[in-house]
């Protein structure tokens, strides 16, 4: 590889294009690299230095040039008027027992973070943290929250400026205080009390170059003394093992007494060790010596662990094992592997089996010997989630949701099987009005993949209907139904919300998650367009009025369709997403991405496939592209913001049309989590305003 440097500033010469917008020309300085016998010229290699006042001018002026286009929609600021409307509503958590203390979430409405509240014994009602303070603009958030086994100390994680490396302080929650120093740099983690004494947390060293880019890809283990200084934290894992891994958790049992690590090279397959806390020279076994499969622990009694696997299992199963002798050829199970994927909760010495049946929630209620008591009657279809507590609890909540109908909380007994419901928002959208429709629809391969369709009843199918046709398909993530507050906007404007359950996600378990992974990856691709061209076939839309949108990895999804297939659509909206896939591994945690994306690197065949759908590498001079608004935010440290940057260069380089295609680069925020409901909400309206503007609607009002 070689190595370079910028050799002059950033050259901003302006173009103008047939749209009427002036593009900055951003200078191409050419690196070339060898990938086997194949030489790859890079010419926006420089955006990749985020700490380069050449980055940053490029950044202000394509910020300039995007939201110059943005100011002329007449209805941008409508859009944005109607979000807040919806979204101004009181929106409250499920309640959770500390010590003492009943304590909850809630945020007012517009508020930029959701408020921690606690009720003591005398009912009374008082703020126990408020993420609002932290930060005038509202861009620290909270991140992580862990009460000590008596609730008398809280931890909890902080995120600046929506960025992955985190701050602990730990407080006394009586008073309020602060005990001990804050601890920094921490990425990645969880925090795990062992009982009352101190909690284990996982980081890696810090980079010496950009925090925001560099490579971390040695997790380790640390274990925090209450009122020491994080200095004498001693390394419980990852820095004498014979092999570093990238992402390092641990989990503690409710009782306390034993230490679960879970230790993995990439985002799927773990080993796992188990320390009894009991004994300060216990040694830490081994349980599951190789990364062939996903496990944790989910609770134990006594001597006997219980675990979540997918081992020997692709849909999940429940296993029990004596912790004396825990290796997985111990294992013998509770719950078995049945043809639906398998989540368990623990509360109220219950078990709670929920299975996604067709994207669809089934929950069912087991005791601790396996036997399955009954089913959990659900207030209608669609998605629950929750059903967790302490043993000694009497009652668990449960969440439940569709994509037109807002979340709502209930109580659940298992002793008497009764559901009560305990809040339901206040919300200025009808949900009687709207309506979903589950249907299946044929890949280019005949794979049958299903999609969810979501709009106003009275929505008539004519071929122009404004259309958002959402996906992921990825690192084993299942899109459930749920309700959006944006969605619901979109839907209020008259727009079709349609979410189709592409391979490479974890709808259907672990070998439709393998189904779109490495060699397989062009089907997440082939899935997608094949739902937009059933919604075309069905007349729900068409070109002229699709949408096509997705986050991360679905940042990566959009990008690959558009470039496939540019005449599908007439709006691209990719965020934050996975754009160079010869580079990707190369920055922060990247690297761990491998089980769903192999690397270039590894063998010239993989690095042929991913050089055949990289969108960056996949743009064409002289093609017309869709209007296209990349999405980005100055502080992700996930998705580095280069992926995007480098895509919009090559994109307003290549591209010989009238459609617009712009970045719109957020500061003080990072891949999406802790974002400030206000700036959600600016966000979301330039999204909507960009698209209905581009599919021709120049006055909502009107229609």
């Amino acid at each position: 590889m070689k190595k370079w440097m910028p050799l002059m500033a950033i050259l901003f010469i302006l173009n103008s294009c047939d749209s009427g917008i002036t593009y900055p020309e951003t200078e191409k300085i050419p690196v070339v690299d060898t990938y086997f016998d194949t030489q790859i010229t890079d010419h926006y290699r420089w955006l990749e230095d985020d700490l380069s006042s050449e980055t940053a001018q490029w950044v202000e002026q394509q910020n300039k040039t995007t939201f110059g286009f943005l100011e002329k929609i007449p209805y941008r600021n409508q859009i944005q008027q109607k979000l807040e409307q919806v979204w101004d509503y009181e929106k409250v958590g499920t309640p959770f027992d500390e010590g003492d203390y009943i304590y909850f979430y809630k945020n007012d409405g517009l508020q930029d973070q959701y408020v921690l509240y606690r009720i003591n014994e005398q009912e009374e009602t008082e703020v126990f943290l408020d993420p609002n303070t932290f930060s005038e603009d509202g861009t620290t958030s909270l991140a992580g929250l862990s009460f000590s086994d008596n609730g008398q100390y809280a931890a909890y994680a902080i995120s600046e400026g929506g960025s992955d490396w985190r701050k602990i302080i730990v407080i006394e929650t009586e008073t309020k205080q602060q005990i001990g120093d804050t601890l920094q740099d921490i990425k990645f983690s969880g925090i795990d009390w062992k009982l009352n004494d101190g909690f284990f947390y996982s980081s890696y060293d810090k980079p010496d170059g950009s925090e925001l880019s560099d490579l971390t890809d040695t997790h380790k283990l640390f274990y925090h003394q209450i009122g020491q200084s994080q200095s004498q934290d001693p390394v419980i894992f990852g820095e004498k093992e014979n092999e570093k891994h990238r992402y390092v958790g641990s989990a503690v049992s409710e009782d306390g007494r034993y230490l679960v690590i879970e230790a993995a090279k990439t985002t799927t397959g773990n080993k796992l060790f188990l320390k009894d806390l009991t004994k300060d020279s216990a040694p830490l076994v081994s349980m599951v010596d190789d990364y062939q499969a996903n496990s944790y622990l989910l609770d134990s009694n006594g001597d006997t662990l219980y675990i979540v696997t997918d081992l020997d299992a692709p849909n999940r199963r429940l296993v029990e094992v004596d912790a004396q002798n825990p290796h997985f050829y111990n294992w013998t199970d509770l719950i078995p592997e049945t043809e639906h994927v398998l989540n368990v909760s623990t509360g109220a010495n219950h078990l709670f089996a929920r299975y996604t049946i067709d994207v669809i929630s089934r929950v069912y209620l087991y005791d601790y010997q396996g036997n399955n008591l009954k089913e959990i009657e659900l207030p209608g279809l669609g998605s629950a989630s929750g059903f967790g507590g302490d043993k000694e609890d009497e009652i668990v909540y449960y969440s439940f949701t569709n994509y037109h109908t807002p979340s709502s909380t209930y109580s659940y007994n298992p002793s008497i099987d009764t559901s009560e419901l305990y809040w339901s928002p206040d919300i200025d959208f009808d949900p009687s009005e709207y309506t979903s429709q589950q249907v299946f629809y044929e890949s280019a391969d005949g794979t049958p993949i299903p999609m969810m369709i979501t709009h106003k009843k009275s929505l008539e199918y004519n071929g122009t209907n404004p259309t958002i046709l959402y996906g992921y398909g990825g690192f084993n993530i299942s899109l459930l139904p749920s309700f959006s507050i944006t969605n619901a906007v979109w839907m209020d404007l008259g727009g079709v919300y349609a979410v189709p359950n592409i391979r490479g996600g974890g709808e259907y378990g672990r070998e439709w998650h393998s189904a779109g992974t490495k060699f397989n990856k062009q089907n997440v691709f082939d899935d997608f367009i094949a739902a937009a061209e059933y919604l075309i076939t069905q007349d729900i839309t068409s070109p002229d009025y699709l949408a096509i949108r997705g986050g991360s990895n679905g940042g990566l999804l959009v990008g690959a369709v558009m470039t496939q297939r540019p005449e599908l659509m007439k709006v691209a909206l990719p965020a934050v997403g996975v754009l160079d896939m010869l580079r990707y591994h190369k920055f922060t945690s990247g690297a761990g991405w491998a089980y769903d994306f192999g690397t270039s690197e590894e063998s010239q065949e993989m690095f042929e496939y991913l050089l055949g759908y990289s969108p960056l590498h996949n743009l064409r001079q002289g093609t017309n592209y869709p209007a296209t608004l990349i999405t980005t935010a100055d502080h992700d440290d996930r998705v580095v913001p280069a992926h995007s940057f480098k895509f919009a260069a090559a994109l307003q380089e290549k591209h010989d049309g009238d459609h617009p295609v712009l970045i719109r680069i957020e500061t003080d925020a990072g891949h999406g989590a802790g974002t400030p409901v206000s700036k959600r909400i600016e966000q979301t309206a330039d999204i909507f305003a960009f698209t209905l503007y581009n599919i021709g609607i120049h006055d909502i009002a009107a229609e």
